[in-house]
């Protein structure tokens, strides 16, 4: 497989510190900005809402140019947002440093997963998502654990410094060791909308949206959630991120290999019915921490191997419109998360957080059934059983 994958690979592990970071310290954020702790997950909500809106028209808007220095244009403007929220004073601060940070995030993501699919032998499609997603939780094994440490003992700046940090070597590595690569052609917004009269790929689209507000709505406030059900401490709170993150990882590469093997339409609904029947169960395993942590674990096994096996069941429903479907399909993941860590929010300040399981999973068994019709539908192009 092409080794530039890798690389992209990389990058998605920075941009994917920045989204998913604000969860492991949104109680020290809370505190020291002085704002509820639902307010302070409002941070996530900004910053994948403008993430989904922002990907699919960046595509289009930026289609003639050449994608080296698109990404180095991007990493420059990601730098800046994560500055910005590094010497926030307040809270509106953030919030704006998050948005700026959100919008070239989205076009950094767009770039690694098109050019990751385009740069392999169809054969290796699957598996080449599956790395670039590996970047992306990969970022929840070092990202959140070292974030919440940093965070813990220097306060929740440091995490956003680190971000700074890693973006100025990200931006070398592309000037010094990437090729320059042409750009594609970029289907307008109208089509990208046009595409979604076709029903298999709209309900396709409503799953990822159901599966991630579903895991957002807990995993958003995994940390007040493991406080308040358990008791646990700052440095298990960090085995928690952990454990979740290596089994996340796993699952970016063990879904694009059975996508490969197997078929997506296959193996995505017994993933969904395994990730919805996991989300259930962490209300039920509190009392006992081996069994969270089992349970834990394959969630974020489940979590990551959807995401590469829906990518390529969407590519094989219409190729020609491979780019589009994945560019849709982000904005889609990134509104559910937006809509879970809002709806998370809500459920927390109104209700306790001790009910985000149940709302989670009833998402995803929402998700299950969207899936289910979108499998029902007569292929109009071609067969994709095979893929």
């Amino acid at each position: 497989m092409n080794k530039r994958v890798y690389f992209l690979m990389t990058v998605s592990f920075v941009v994917g510190m920045v989204e998913l970071l604000i969860g492991g310290i949104l109680d020290l954020i809370a505190e020291d900005l002085n704002v509820s702790l639902g307010l302070a997950g409002m941070l996530i909500t900004v910053f994948s809402l403008t993430f989904g809106i922002a990907a699919p028209v960046l595509l289009v808007l930026t289609a003639k140019m050449e994608r080296k220095r698109l990404t180095l244009i991007s990493l420059s403007v990601f730098l800046v947002g994560n500055i910005i929220a590094a010497i926030s004073p307040v809270y509106s601060v953030l919030f704006v440093g998050r948005i700026i940070s959100a919008i070239s995030g989205s076009i950094l993501i767009i770039l690694c997963i098109v050019l990751a699919a385009n740069i392999v032998e169809p054969k290796y499609r699957g598996r080449a998502i599956g790395v670039v997603s590996m970047g992306v939780s990969a970022s929840l094994v070092l990202g959140v654990p070292i974030g919440l440490s940093l965070g813990n003992l220097f306060g929740w700046r440091a995490p956003f410094i680190l971000i700074v940090i890693l973006t100025v070597i990200s931006m070398l590595g592309v000037h010094f060791f990437m090729e320059r690569v042409p750009p594609r052609p970029v289907s307008s917004i109208k089509s990208q909308v046009q595409s979604l009269k076709n029903n298999k790929i709209l309900f396709a689209h409503l799953t990822i949206f159901m599966m991630m507000s579903g895991h957002a709505v807990l995993y958003a406030y995994l940390t007040p959630f493991s406080q308040t059900t358990m008791g646990l401490e700052e440095h298990m709170i960090s085995i928690v991120y952990l454990i979740f993150g290596i089994a996340a990882v796993c699952g970016g590469a063990f879904g694009g290999t059975m996508s490969d093997k197997f078929g997506s339409t296959r193996i995505i609904p017994i993933f969904i019915i395994i990730y919805a029947a996991m989300i259930f169960a962490t209300s039920y395993s509190t009392a006992y921490l081996p069994l969270f942590m089992i349970v834990l674990a394959l969630w974020g096994l489940m979590s990551w191997s959807v995401t590469p096996a829906m990518q390529t069941y969407l590519m094989a429903i219409d190729p020609e419109t491979a780019d589009m479907q994945i560019s849709i399909s982000n904005s889609a993941l990134h509104f559910g998360i937006a809509f879970g860590s809002f709806i998370g929010g809500v459920t927390i300040d109104r209700s306790g957080v001790e009910i985000n399981p149940f709302i989670g999973g009833l998402f995803v068994v929402i998700a299950l059934a969207t899936m289910s019709i979108s499998l029902m539908q007569k292929e109009k192009q071609k067969e994709i059983n095979s893929y």
